[in-house]
């Protein structure tokens, strides 16, 4: 315990920068073209569903879908549940400040955990049909069937939600839809796909929209830790660091023993070194100056081991949005 008390009067950083701050803005031609196909094919929808990142409740919401969701009915899910410390009181506070924000229905999923197949069964699909039997449905008046539209930005689970909800409500094995791990794997607004009979339900995947302006780096820095920008596109680097700044800032040390650290580190090249040393990420480059090969430790290499840990809660269950 001492020697965790005598971390905390290390000098960590207190503000986080990046030479390269423009890369966190990413807004390519499919998202245009999804964004418009959303609209317009927004007069045969009876309901959206918003699926958002669970460790970032507000960070990053497209702000464009406001409009969007004003029109119908509106449920966001906020899924990977399971990498929070969020607990009983914490989604409280966080669905408040979400209602503030115009936000009605709020859940809170882990779509990977097949144990969620019956809450999607009892409570979503309800909730649908529920919202949207009781609202005008316009020119979709009288019909028995439903369409839904799945929206949210990239890789937080839209495609797994469907393709789950396709399974376990008609028993049907494969894809309907892509499912990555990474940012931009769904590039356009699919056909739909059916995911109920009784009453027949239909899904409209679309592909992950970003806002066209991430109003900020501290938001977009979170976007990356949570994989919702390619990270090739930010710099593994660059996200390694701000995880580093945001864990040492919140006291969040595990990764120190994870790591076979002696003590916390603030800089990021020095804690990547260890890291690409112990697993034997090393390259060997050609030094111009003396025509001599070298052997160096390779930053992205580790960086990406150490990105992999946070990603999968190793180093800890948080909420990068804690200022709730």
């Amino acid at each position: 315990m001492s020697r965790h008390l005598s971390w905390l009067n290390l000098p960590f950083r207190k503000v986080y920068s990046n030479p390269k701050a423009s890369t966190v803005q990413w807004f390519p031609g499919h998202m245009r073209k999804g964004m418009n196909q959303i609209q317009a094919k927004l007069r045969t929808i009876d309901c959206i569903i918003e699926i958002h990142d669970a460790r970032i409740p507000f960070s990053g919401r497209n702000i464009r879908f406001r409009d969007v969701i004003k029109l119908r009915p509106h449920i966001l899910l906020l899924n990977k549940t399971d990498l929070t410390d969020l607990d009983h009181a914490k989604k409280n506070l966080v669905s408040n400040k979400l209602h503030q924000h115009g936000v009605d229905t709020v859940f809170f999923t882990n779509l990977r955990n097949q144990q969620q197949n019956d809450f999607l069964q009892s409570e979503i699909l309800p909730t649908v049909i529920s919202l949207t039997d009781s609202r005008p449905r316009y020119n979709r008046e009288g019909l028995d069937s439903y369409n839904v539209l799945v929206i949210g930005i990239p890789n937080v689970g839209k495609s797994t939600f469907i393709n789950t909800l396709r399974s376990i409500k008609l028993m049907k094995k494969g894809k309907a839809t892509t499912v990555g791990s990474t940012a931009g794997v769904t590039r356009s607004l699919l056909s739909r796909i059916k995911v109920n009979d009784n009453p027949p339900i239909y899904i409209y995947d679309t592909p992950g929209i970003l806002s066209p302006k991430i109003p900020d780096l501290e938001t977009g820095m979170r976007l990356s830790a949570c994989a919702c920008l390619p990270d090739e596109r930010v710099g593994f680097v660059n996200i390694a660091d701000y995880i580093l700044f945001w864990l040492n800032n919140r006291q969040c040390f595990n990764y120190v023993d994870y790591f076979g650290l002696n003590e916390p580190e603030d800089n990021i090249l020095l804690l990547l070194k260890k890291i690409a040393l112990d697993n034997k990420k090393i390259l060997r480059l050609k030094n111009m100056a003396t025509n001599q090969f070298e052997l160096r430790p390779d930053n992205d290499a580790a960086a990406q081991i150490f990105l992999n840990a946070f990603r999968k809660s190793d180093l800890g269950k948080m909420c990068l949005d804690d200022d709730f």
